[in-house]
């Protein structure tokens, strides 16, 4: 028997919800409400595709050619990504996380990331996943366990959609002012404000636009929380919201998902692409220390 490349399958289930959350990468793999499924699936033999779900630490997106300064010291990672030469989406997306306390709504995952080549610090991290009625729950810890200040950033990689809806009718409204402009490595070079091309506000139809952008300048409601909603053309929609730790978002666009001639990511990002380098929101997580952030999904039909 052929083993899942995603490792064991954590399922949450509830009266109206449900949930499926892979071993590998703690990637969010399934989540459905009052029958509707707001996570396309893929086929149960192939690994994560596009990154989909995955939590992305101590850095989301990418580290021009691996290399960053810390502490005056210079480092080199593993160019993950080597058709542009760069290190992506962190160290723990093909890491195997363990349940440390699991129930039918709710399961807190853990995993390490060790010392190792390029990133000689040590951070112990968790994630916890609730199910609730609508949608779902998730926080992240991330402590320094090692001797040193160590650089840190977190993302998040989820993909959405509003079942038996195709994704390019879905329209999405998001809030950021300003978006970063990408060279040909696709490194930030300027940031700079929306315009006609880029800008989410009012909303766009899915099918009308290519999309591979990082946003900040997010409106917040009272409790801190931005908002990025799809709606379909009948009015249901599935909406992601993330606490105010989480600064950017990145919206991305791909007909290379299995199964779907469209698929879109909407990530939440404590920091944008290429933050080793330039410190962009990147924080400096001191010994014993630790840091929490939130996010979550929720659906209105």
């Amino acid at each position: 028997m052929t083993a899942d490349p995603t490792g064991h399958r954590f399922r949450l289930h509830g009266p109206q919800s449900s949930a499926e959350i892979a071993q590998v990468g703690a990637a969010l793999r399934a989540l459905t409400v009052d029958g509707v499924d707001l996570v396309p699936r893929y086929p149960d033999d192939v690994p994560t595709p596009a990154a989909s779900g995955v939590v992305l630490v101590p850095w989301p997106n990418r580290i021009r050619d691996g290399k960053y300064s810390f502490g005056g010291v210079d480092r080199q990672l593993a160019l993950s990504e080597p058709a542009f030469g760069n290190a992506s989406h962190g160290l723990l997306r093909f890491g195997s996380y363990t349940a440390v306390e699991a129930s039918d709504e709710r399961i807190v995952l853990a995993a390490d990331v060790v010392p190792q080549t390029g990133y000689p610090f040590h951070l112990r991290t968790r994630v916890t996943f609730t199910l609730l009625a609508d949608g779902l729950h998730v926080s992240h810890v991330i402590g320094n366990v090692g001797a040193e200040a160590a650089p840190v950033a977190l993302g998040i990689h989820p993909y959405l959609q509003i079942g038996g809806v195709a994704t390019e009718d879905l329209v999405l409204r998001s809030t950021g002012t300003s978006t970063l402009m990408l060279d040909e490595r696709k490194i930030p070079v300027d940031e700079v404000p929306v315009d006609d091309a880029t800008d989410l506000r009012a909303g766009r139809r899915l099918g009308d636009v290519a999309l591979d952008k990082a946003y900040r300048g997010l409106e917040r409601d009272a409790d801190g929380r931005a908002h990025h909603t799809l709606t379909a053309p009948d009015g249901r929609r599935v909406e992601l919201w993330q606490d105010a730790g989480f600064e950017w978002v990145q919206v991305f666009t791909t007909d290379r998902y299995p199964g779907n001639p469209l698929a879109v990511a909407i990530e939440p990002m404590t920091a944008p692409s290429n933050a080793f380098v330039t410190g962009t929101d990147l924080i400096v997580l001191q010994p014993e220390r630790e840091i929490r952030r939130e996010w979550g999904i929720s659906y209105r039909n």
